[in-house]
């Protein structure tokens, strides 16, 4: 087999740690960031919902506390899609300035060190040198617009998703105080599709974590629902 050979699986894992410069992957949003974004837009509605008095709630307080939770969301939705940008922003120049320097730099360790530094450690461990001086050649056939450190549609997407799966993950919370007429029943309707939420929303992390899936989701409802509890109690 030749060296091209032997290089190629570890390149392509190299080429998605440079994403910005090398080659991005094919969803705009990771799972562990989608998860992240329906679990913020969860708590932050059950912080709203669970701060509600059923004994003496009546319509005009549900409404306004349907307002509120919307409205929170939509606020954090924008304020995690801005921050969203920036980190990609961030990544982007890091990623430039990493390649650059690896460009500029004539000692051949010396530029497989600056390539180890930005993989996970795991990987960077068993990558050989032939792997670093094909990934090394690469970034030295990166044109300037490949270099650009600039936000790309992909990004704006990945934004607008944000904001959209903080904003969606609101409704199922608050749904049951618009079709429920018992504020009492609708309050242990929305409590109880939080829960199953978050068990769910437990689960698929830890099936992509490799984690045990049910113990994963029982930890997750525990660590909601303290964080809840956190946030009513410091009045959040």
């Amino acid at each position: 087999m030749t060296d091209c050979g032997r290089v190629q699986q570890p390149d392509r894992l190299a080429s998605r740690k440079l994403g910005g410069l090398m080659q991005l992957p094919g969803r705009i949003l990771e799972p562990v960031e989608r998860l992240s974004e329906i679990l913020f837009g969860l708590i932050m509605a059950l912080t709203i919902t669970g701060a509600i008095s059923v004994a003496t709630a009546d319509r005009i307080q549900i409404r306004t506390m349907l307002i509120a939770a919307l409205g929170c969301n939509v606020a954090w939705g924008i304020i995690d899609a801005g921050m969203y940008l920036m980190a990609r922003l961030g990544e982007r120049g890091r990623n430039a300035v990493t390649a650059r320097a690896v460009r500029e730099t004539a000692d051949r360790e010396n530029a497989h060190r600056l390539i180890t530094d930005e993989l996970p450690p795991l990987f960077a461990s068993i990558f050989e040198p032939a792997h670093l001086d094909l990934i090394r050649e690469r970034i030295n056939k990166l044109s300037p617009s490949e270099m650009s450190s600039r936000l790309t549609g992909r990004d704006w997407l990945g934004a607008l998703g944000v904001f959209i799966l903080v904003v969606l993950s609101t409704f199922p919370v608050v749904i049951p105080f618009i079709f429920i007429e018992d504020a009492r029943l609708a309050l242990r309707t929305s409590n109880a599709i939080a829960v199953i939420s978050l068990f769910l929303c437990g689960f698929l992390f830890g099936s992509y974590a490799g984690f045990r899936p049910w113990a994963s989701g029982l930890v997750m409802v525990a660590v909601g629902a303290a964080q809840v509890s956190i946030a009513i109690a410091l009045g959040g």
